[in-house]
């Protein structure tokens, strides 16, 4: 690891832009219809539990990245396969994150660009800010957060001065009760973005107060889903639910609707800045998490011999994982959830967490 340390501000910092980061640009929830607030919602407070599951590791572990301590709860054979299947799955989406914002950026601006082309130009970015290192990329975050709300805010009040929102499409609540609501929340909202902190148990170890942890995790968790909530109230009030669940990306498609007194007008371009910050962070985050833990798990002294060749294999898979944006989609809700993000957030950690009780309970001398 690095021997670096980032304070509790760095740490909330790149949670929010983290939490943000796909989740503003893909549909999510859109699947309970207008009731998407009430899923997102739900989805926080349930991921807010499994943090408290990938905090609690970290207590057990406070000077240890996820990778480290597994072959200690679980003993070295198994440890090891299941770092390795956490570094894999680090990369993995780190490489379906960037093909979210190639898609994004084919779709918005650059129709006859490789995809190819597209996602290397932001992947050679990403692996150079991780070269430079984790505290590079906190302090980064520090200075784009400031970005990303301002723009936030400005599109807030243009989307209200263009007269464009109706709220009459929130309407009515609970239309179909809770049974689509929670379906969304067990398949969508839960998983994405608030189980991806898992991510956060590779990096949790750098914070210079490691008492704050607990808390600037659920602050900036908190803050997040209620963006993201008003994010998606708004886009489903502005498109309507019909043309939002249809939409590869709602968010877009409301704020290219803005008009203002026939002045104020294709205001797309600059909001394309604050979801690409947002990207940014995220892949970052996860690369940054997948190459460190195979430095760590291998025993390479420097991770960033192993930057651009792993930098590379997300590339590559960025393309490879999918022929198009719809089976790209379908991959992550129907195959992603159900293989990948319920066994790797929710049900490894908690018995992680149960076996390493049990171990402490057991292996501390009677008083």
């Amino acid at each position: 690891m690095e021997r670096i340390k980032i304070n509790a501000r760095q740490l909330f910092v790149l949670i929010v832009l983290f939490e943000h980061g796909s989740a503003i640009v893909i549909p999510l929830g859109v699947s309970a219809k207008q009731d998407v607030w009430i899923a997102i919602l739900l989805g926080l407070a349930l991921g807010l539990l499994l943090f408290f599951v990938y905090r609690q590791l970290f207590e057990y572990y406070p000077d240890q990245p996820l990778t480290a301590y597994l072959p200690q709860i679980v003993g070295a054979p198994l440890g090891k396969l299941l770092a390795v299947v956490y570094i894999t799955y680090f990369l993995y989406i780190a490489a379906r994150v960037l093909r979210d914002f190639g898609e994004l950026l084919l779709t918005f601006a650059y129709p006859e660009t490789p995809l190819f082309v597209l996602n290397a130009i932001m992947a050679l970015t990403i692996m150079y800010g991780v070269y430079k290192g984790f505290e590079v990329l906190a302090r980064t975050g520090e200075l784009f957060l400031t970005v990303l709300y301002f723009l936030a805010l400005a599109g807030f009040i243009l989307v209200f001065v263009s007269g464009l929102v109706d709220v009459t499409q929130l309407q009515p609540v609970l239309e179909e009760g809770w049974r689509r609501v929670w379906k969304t929340v067990l398949t969508e909202t839960l998983y994405v973005p608030f189980g991806e902190m898992i991510v956060f148990t590779m990096l949790f170890p750098y914070i210079n107060n490691p008492v704050k942890v607990g808390r600037v995790g659920v602050a900036g968790m908190v803050l997040s889903g209620v963006n993201l909530a008003i994010i998606m109230a708004i886009n489903m009030a502005v498109l309507g639910p019909d043309a939002a669940s249809r939409s590869s990306f709602p968010l877009l498609d409301t704020i290219r609707r803005v008009q203002v007194a026939h002045f104020l007008e294709r205001l797309d371009v600059l909001f394309m800045i604050a979801l690409i910050i947002g990207g940014f962070f995220k892949i970052s985050v996860f690369f940054y998490a997948g190459v460190v833990g195979a430095a760590n798990l291998f025993g390479i002294s420097s991770y960033q011999r192993l930057v651009y060749p792993l930098g590379l294999l997300v590339l590559l898979l960025s393309v490879a994982i999918a022929s198009n944006y719809a089976e790209h989609i379908h991959e992550g809700l129907k195959i992603v959830t159900f293989y990948l993000h319920i066994p790797l957030q929710v049900i490894i950690p908690v018995l992680l967490l149960i076996i390493a009780a049990v171990r402490r309970r057991f292996s501390q001398p009677p008083k």
